[in-house]
């Protein structure tokens, strides 16, 4: 589980541009299926400028250009784990566009630090500007209000009264044991959600805290802290609510006792987002066949969540953690995330899934580990051979932190912002760098 706490860094204002017209490689690429296994196996690839010509069964059916990344911010010196890294890009309030950065060691004890670089460009991406740190823009409420989901400096657990715990569980990057507690049992401080909130019509934006109503969720300890967790998207609905699909999301069962394996949660906001209920949970159930480490994996974790233009909700979730690569799966609702398809795999590894359909009715599934890929969906459910952004070895060549985000930019285009950790500097050293590339997905005939 990752943070996206970041930190401005001491730079001259950088204008970021390619300099020069790009070479564009044209390719022919027939759909090999490479998701169809556990195996890791290298994709398209697209490093540079590109025009593909994708094709099934013979057939063209995507027309993808890549345009050359662009690089947004780069590392004066080699930067430690967690540096230059998680990247996230939105569209403000004035319509410009900001890119953010971590700049933060990736652990608990660093959560609600919020450190971060940042650049900003106003001409949708084509150039970059650096920038001090600020506010994204948030969800757009009906009401006009936005939001933003605030991640608070954890509670030390010595300042907290407990109830009975409800059992533990492992994580297994750190080797160290969570205690969970039922969420409605804890001390005040201890439940519901903060949120940064930018009124209509006001400048500045305010933290507050959310009432969350969910009988069975539990919240956890952690190497000394209460850390109070609610990552994930939030989308609002047709009706004006909104709906939020977030993790960690541990549950306590009937007998009493909690479920150490953690499933994605969504919930439900009627009154924009000053409270939320309980909607539904795509819960752990791994698929032992392709993946037989699943039983002693965490869960799902970091699920990417979007409302299709069906109606049809689409959940993209996590398995990798301390016991390697694991696969990404895929789950649906048809009732407004009430309940959800048995998970099914999808890729053969993953972490931070992004999800973002197109106006032209095209669905872009980002990830990364290892490198990052990008793929495509006509129809939400079968997901073309994934593009490489980044190259690299195998799986374990840790080029990129995997993390992205997506931003659409017209009907049938978009940017995808990275990381890259091997990015050659004026002086030919290798350096930790955030990139921005714009990608164009065109539909050529229906399957």
């Amino acid at each position: 589980m990752k943070i996206f706490k970041i930190y401005l860094i001491s730079i001259v204002s950088v204008v970021y541009v390619s300099c020069t017209e790009p070479d564009v490689s044209s390719k022919v690429w027939e759909e090999t299926r490479l998701n169809a296994d556990s195996t890791v196996r290298h994709g398209i690839p697209a490093y540079k400028s590109s025009n593909i010509d994708y094709k099934q069964d013979g057939k063209s059916v995507l027309k993808v250009r890549l345009e050359e990344p662009i690089i947004i911010g780069v590392a004066t010196k080699p930067e430690k784990w967690g540096y230059f890294q998680f990247p996230s890009i939105s569209r403000k309030s004035d319509n410009s566009i900001i890119a953010k950065w971590n700049m933060n060691a990736d652990a608990i004890e660093a959560y609600g630090n919020h450190q971060f670089g940042s650049a900003v460009s106003t001409d949708e991406g084509k150039t970059w500007k650096s920038s001090k740190p600020e506010h994204s823009g948030g969800l757009l409420l009906p009401n006009g209000d936005r939001i933003e989901i605030s991640t608070p400096v954890p509670i030390k657990e010595e300042n907290i009264h407990f109830p009975d715990s409800v059992g533990t569980g492992m994580d297994t990057y750190a080797k160290q044991p969570y205690k969970f507690y039922r969420l409605h049992e804890l001390p005040q401080e201890c439940q519901g959600v903060l949120m940064n909130r930018l009124k209509k019509g006001e400048t500045g934006w305010k933290v507050e805290r959310s009432g969350l109503n969910d009988p069975q969720a539990a919240r956890y300890t952690f190497r000394g802290l209460f850390p109070i967790v609610w990552w994930g998207d939030m989308h609002v609905l047709k009706d004006g609510s909104i709906m939020a699909g977030i993790y960690p999301g541990f549950y306590v069962a009937d007998d009493g006792k909690a479920d150490p394996k953690s499933g994605a949660f969504f919930y439900r906001s009627a009154d924009d987002g000053h409270s939320w209920n309980i909607q539904g949970r795509v819960r752990y159930i791994p698929d032992l066949v392709r993946d037989p480490k699943g039983n002693q994996r965490m869960g799902f974790t970091e699920p990417a969540f979007e409302v299709l233009s069906d109606g049809t909700f689409l959940c993209v979730l996590r398995t990798t953690d301390g016991l390697g690569i694991g696969p990404m799966y895929a789950s649906r609702s048809t009732d407004t995330g009430l309940t959800w398809t048995n998970p099914e795999i999808i890729t053969p590894s993953g972490v931070l899934p992004r999800l973002l359909q197109l106006k032209n009715g095209i669905t872009v599934l980002v990830s990364g580990r290892p490198g990052v890929q990008v793929r495509f969906s006509m129809d939400g459910q079968k997901w073309t051979d994934p593009f490489e952004m980044l190259p690299y070895q195998n799986e374990n060549d840790q080029v990129s932190c995997g993390y992205t985000e997506l931003l659409p930019i017209g009907e049938d285009r978009f940017l995808v912002i990275y990381s890259d950790f091997r990015t050659i500097n004026e002086n030919n050293e290798i350096r930790k760098a955030i990139k921005v590339r714009e990608i164009k997905v065109t539909k050529l005939q229906e399957k």
